[in-house]
Formats: C-alpha cells, sequence, structure tokens
C-alpha cells in the first residue's frame, strides 16, 4: 500500500504596488482577505491565507507592495515585506505586463542571490498583446534567470489552476502548520478595519486616504447581529471635516459601503457607528503606530 507524503509551505507573494498581488491572493485562496483597489500602497499590513487539503497546506502571505519609505508608517510597512524573505518556502513575484516599474534593487538582488524557489507570474494577459509579453519574458530572465515564469490574469482567473498546482508541486515536504478549517492568521476585528479602509481609498482623492488608520473600539457579536464601533483617524483637522462631508454624508457613504461588505464576509446582520477623530502625525509617532498593529 502506498502512502502520499504531505506538503506544507509559505508561499509569500511580493511585488511592487499595482501588480494585482491582493488579487491573486484573494483568487488562490477562495476569500476575499485583502483589500483591493486602483490606488498604490493599498496593502499595508502582511496578510496570510491558507489553503488545506488532506495531502498539502499552502499558507499564502500577501505584502505591501515595495517601495522607498518616506516615513515610519512606510518603513513599517517594508518590515513586512523584509520578514517575508526569512520563511519563504516560495516566492510568488508579481509584475505587471504593462508597467514598467523596477523593483527596488536591494530587493532584487536579495531574489538574484536567494536559493529559494521563485515563481515570476506576469500579471493581466488576458489584455496583453503577444509582442508585449515576449518582450517581459526576455527582461526578467535576465533578472532573474532561475526563476520560472508563467502568465496569467488575476483579475479573470486565467492561469490560477495551473500556478496552484505548480505550487503544491513545488512544496516542500511537512505537516501542516494550521489547523484545517483556518483560512487566515488574522482576527475579525482586522478585516473591519480593512473594509473601512477600502471604502475609503475608493471614495476619497489625493492624501487623503494614505492619511487614514482605523481602529475597532466594540465589537460585539450576538446571535443574528455583530454590533460594531469603529474610528477612522486623520492627522489634520481639515481631513476630520472631507471625511465627514456635508451633513455627514460622505461618512455616511463609507458606513453604508463598509456595512454592506461586512455583512457578506462575516455572514450576519452589521450594525456599524463610525467616528472621525484627529490622532497629528500618528504616521510618524513609533507608539501610535504599534497601537495600529505595526
Amino acid at each position: 500500500m502506498s502512502t502520499k507524503t504531505h506538503k506544507a509551505g509559505f508561499v509569500n507573494i511580493i511585488g511592487c504596488p499595482n501588480v494585482g498581488k491582493s488579487t491573486l491572493m484573494n483568487a488562490m485562496v477562495g476569500e476575499r482577505l485583502s483589500i483591493i483597489t486602483s490606488k498604490a500602497q493599498t496593502t499595508r499590513h502582511r496578510i496570510m491565507g491558507i489553503v488545506s487539503s488532506d495531502d498539502y497546506q499552502v499558507v499564502f502571505s500577501d505584502t505591501p507592495g515595495i517601495i522607498k519609505p518616506l516615513y515610519k508608517l512606510q518603513e513599517k510597512m517594508m518590515q513586512f515585506v523584509i520578514s517575508a524573505f526569512v520563511d519563504a518556502d516560495l516566492f510568488l513575484l508579481i509584475v505587471d505586463v504593462f508597467e514598467d516599474i523596477q523593483l527596488e534593487e536591494s530587493y532584487l538582488a536579495k531574489l538574484q542571490k536567494t536559493d529559494t524557489p521563485i515563481l515570476l507570474l506576469i500579471n493581466k494577459i488576458d489584455i496583453t498583446p503577444q509582442e508585449k509579453l515576449e518582450e517581459k519574458l526576455i527582461q526578467w530572465r535576465e533578472k532573474l534567470p532561475k526563476a520560472e515564469i508563467m502568465a496569467v490574469s488575476a483579475l479573470e482567473k486565467f492561469n490560477i489552476d495551473k500556478v496552484m498546482s505548480r505550487i503544491i508541486e513545488m512544496l516542500p515536504p511537512g505537516e501542516a502548520f494550521y489547523s484545517k478549517d483556518e483560512f487566515t492568521d488574522k482576527p475579525e476585528r482586522f478585516f473591519v478595519t480593512e473594509i473601512i479602509r477600502e471604502k475609503i481609498l475608493l471614495n476619497y482623492k489625493k492624501e487623503i486616504p494614505y492619511s487614514v488608520e482605523a481602529i475597532v473600539n466594540i465589537f460585539k457579536e450576538e446571535e443574528k447581529i455583530i454590533r460594531i464601533q469603529a474610528d477612522i483617524m486623520v492627522e489634520r483637522d481639515s481631513q476630520k471635516g472631507i471625511i465627514i462631508g456635508d451633513k455627514g454624508s460622505a461618512l455616511k457613504r463609507v458606513g453604508t459601503q463598509a456595512r454592506k461588505d461586512m455583512e457578506t464576509f462575516f455572514k450576519k446582520q452589521i450594525f456599524l457607528e463610525l467616528f472621525v477623530k484627529v490622532d497629528k502625525d500618528w504616521r510618524n509617532n513609533e507608539r501610535r503606530l504599534k497601537n495600529f498593529g505595526y
């Protein structure tokens, strides 16, 4: 009688901003764990998504897009990226076929030197001319000759099954890190704050979304309803006025959109109460950043 070898490993998803990392993560896990917008720096934390079967466990890790940090918040974000280089059994490097984004040199050098396998995914194949794809293939084969390259569309889920099959093949033998019924390492309150941030990213322009953080003060789950009270933190009084809007209209819109997504995520009725508070220069305050989970 033959026995199967169980496989398990950390698959760390890295890349520049706006290359579709979060869309890919959600497609792989089958759950909407990472928020998705067209704006850069949408992902601020390292978010894990877990896929398990009787034969394997894949722990996907979506990290912030690689940037040169300008303030302490961004420094903390890049620490999540650095941690992804420490425990990876496999790197998924996502690149955009249209954006001529250069991966920051120090991170590219890490990938060039690593012995960890790299699966390089060229995204947006569904809208890519063949000559453009071939051009990108040549570029990345020169930069990372050891990487295995596949073309995908994270949005349309094109080739996602093939990528998943290849990931499982490349996993090392090992026992599961998490129980079979877990699909993320993050607590419920984390997803509340992420959904609120996503709605702010979608509804406000310029610097406003990047000056905002959310914190949950009350999360009370009852049989048929979850009661949530959260604060939206901004850096200046003028930003508070913009978030609230005329007679509270803008804040009400954010709250309504967030509540609907939370009801889908938690599969329960949600009562959501939002307040806007000023916390001057929180993005450069070590203590405040720690309170926000950075």
